[in-house]
């Protein structure tokens, strides 16, 4: 008896949307693990998914998946977790949808998250990225996209996601001008733009003849199938004018993602002065903790606050030894 269809079903398309209300990134992120899991099975377990059910699920067997992620797929640390926390959520569901299993059910919740190092925040200085939203030639309606697109990704300092989901409704022209932004848990963050994003992003939705009201629902950023642009889409935007500034502009990193600009607006305005109150509601974060990272990466931040501190106790200047007679007789005394 395949239960597991059942029960995947069910906890897809009923469960996470009805009854946890996640948002469509959660639902295609947890569908994402489980098709990966279904592609282990079939190639490396030799379980089709026809065949597959819950039984069959043991935690040795989602150990190996894991491990296979890791080892096979090259995934990271973070990733693995990710992929795990997902199963973890779909076990929480079905024990209580089949309390016989509960024990079964128990042994794969009870697998642990990989520890891993916590790397650095990558982030763009103000200098490499004022260079890098300077690329895009704004001669032509490709290029003007395109400045609009990294100036407003950084600016508003939203997720990649969050940047392909806007629709021409969600900017309101100012002044102050305001983007709306749907974010995680489909929480809604108003965000202010600058004169100058904003300025960009009002001239395009004109030339697009999206600042029309019956327009609202359009995607703002398209390709030429007017299809809603993919997070691979504005990777390779992104790459496409790192390439073309590291030509000139050497102290560019090799590699820039999109979460890079959302790094660097909140470093920026860190480095400002601003505080990490604010820079946690600007950025949608539920937990202050997790804006805190910026403030503990910042070593430059930290370097300032110590000298604002501490009086400059430590004489800079060096005594000129070969002046000191007395000194230099002791040492050529020494042997």
């Amino acid at each position: 008896m395949n239960d597991f269809a059942s029960y995947l079903t069910e906890f897809l398309s009923v469960y996470l949307p009805g009854q946890k209300n996640a948002s469509k990134n959660t639902i295609c992120s947890y569908r994402d693990t489980f098709k990966l899991l279904l592609r282990y099975c079939e190639n490396n377990e030799g379980i089709s998914a026809e065949k597959l059910s819950m039984t069959l699920l043991s935690n040795e067997l989602i150990v190996r998946f894991l491990t296979w992620l890791e080892s096979a797929r090259k995934c990271s640390i973070s990733t693995r977790n990710q992929r795990l926390a997902a199963i973890h959520a779909f076990f929480r569901y079905a024990q209580y949808e089949d309390p016989a299993g509960l024990l079964h059910f128990q042994k794969i919740i009870a697998l642990p998250m990989k520890k891993a190092p916590k790397p650095s925040i990558p982030y763009l200085t103000p200098d490499a990225m004022k260079f890098l939203l300077n690329q895009p030639a704004r001669t032509n309606a490709k290029g003007r996209r395109d400045a609009t697109l990294l100036s407003l990704l950084y600016d508003s300092g939203c997720r990649v996601q969050e940047l392909i989901d806007l629709s021409a409704g969600n900017f309101i022209k100012g002044p102050p001008s305001v983007l709306v932004i749907t974010g995680k848990g489909n929480k809604t963050r108003h965000v202010p733009l600058m004169k100058n994003t904003a300025a960009l992003l009002s001239a395009y939705l004109d030339e697009n003849a999206l600042d029309k009201t019956w327009k609202n629902e359009y995607f703002i950023f398209v390709n030429k199938q007017n299809n809603q642009l993919t997070k691979e889409g504005i990777s390779y935007i992104i790459n496409k004018y790192v390439v073309q500034a590291r030509k000139t502009y050497l102290a560019m990193p090799e590699k820039v993602t999109p979460h890079i600009f959302r790094h660097s607006k909140a470093m920026h305005l860190l480095q400002a002065g601003i505080n990490l109150i604010y820079i946690r509601d600007f950025l949608g974060h539920s937990d202050i903790q997790t804006t805190e990272i910026y403030a503990k990466a910042d070593t430059e931040l930290k370097r300032r606050a110590i000298e604002n501190a501490y009086p400059d106790l430590v004489e800079q200047s060096l005594p000129d030894w070969n002046r000191d007679t007395s000194l230099m007789g002791w040492l050529s005394k020494l042997k």
